[in-house]
């Protein structure tokens, strides 16, 4: 069986964001005169749509400032993408999987918990618009792990969903592919550990970005087994 679909997560599994999320999210707070989240909570609600996200962060009794801190962390991250002198790399080996993976056949899309619009800015600065064929955020569907973006991907181009595949960093990802009864393969440079990832569905754990071909196919053979039994 060959893959039609491969729907990559972003923050954490192709880039690494986590300085920006972290300098955001403590000026958010900051703006509010609320107490910094730890950058392990922060690490964790990471690829949730951003007002979840932040809900989950707040303290008690300050759920009532959800819009606003969400607003400032937006703020804050137009600021920072602004700024010439900001990296927010791809992880090693990103690029030149998804170049030695792309074929005519093969659609690659994201599914994120970041806007549209912030999907777009990041994409654009790595030269990766025309890589992916859909773009899945918050914007048109429910957050992660709400299985509503992969179905609307399916439908975007025009694929089998049993053909279809995950790629993320996060348990909310390898739920979602659950969710959506599809396949999911974890990476181990993101934000949820190995065993995490594991125990939420994912099929296959792979440590560079240079495995996942080989990963690829080895849950094509798993899954093929699957679907004709």
């Amino acid at each position: 069986m060959d893959w039609q679909l491969i729907l990559f997560d972003l923050d954490g599994t192709l880039v690494d964001s986590r300085a920006g999320i972290l300098h955001c999210a403590r000026h958010a707070f900051a703006a509010h005169g609320l107490p910094a989240p730890e950058d392990r909570r922060v690490a964790r609600v990471v690829g949730l749509s951003l007002e979840l996200a932040l809900e989950r962060l707040l303290p008690e009794g300050a759920e009532h400032l959800v819009l606003e801190v969400t607003r400032s962390y937006r703020e804050a991250a137009l600021a920072l993408h602004a700024d010439p002198a900001y990296d927010e790399p791809l992880f090693p080996g990103v690029r030149e999987m998804l170049d030695d993976l792309r074929r005519p056949e093969l659609h690659f899309g994201i599914a994120t918990g970041k806007n549209l619009r912030g999907l777009r800015a990041a994409l654009a600065r790595h030269g990766l618009s025309g890589h992916f064929s859909t773009l899945q955020t918050p914007d048109t569907a429910p957050s992660k792990p709400h299985p509503g973006m992969v179905a609307r991907a399916v439908t975007e181009c025009g694929v089998d969903h049993r053909r279809t595949i995950m790629v993320g960093d996060s348990t909310f990802d390898m739920e979602m592919a659950q969710n959506a009864g599809i396949p999911a393969i974890g990476v181990s440079w993101g934000h949820h550990g190995d065993a995490e990832l594991r125990a939420a569905g994912a099929a296959v754990i792979i440590e560079r970005a240079s495995d996942l071909p080989a990963a690829l196919r080895q849950c094509a053979r798993s899954h093929t087994e699957e679907i004709e039994r």
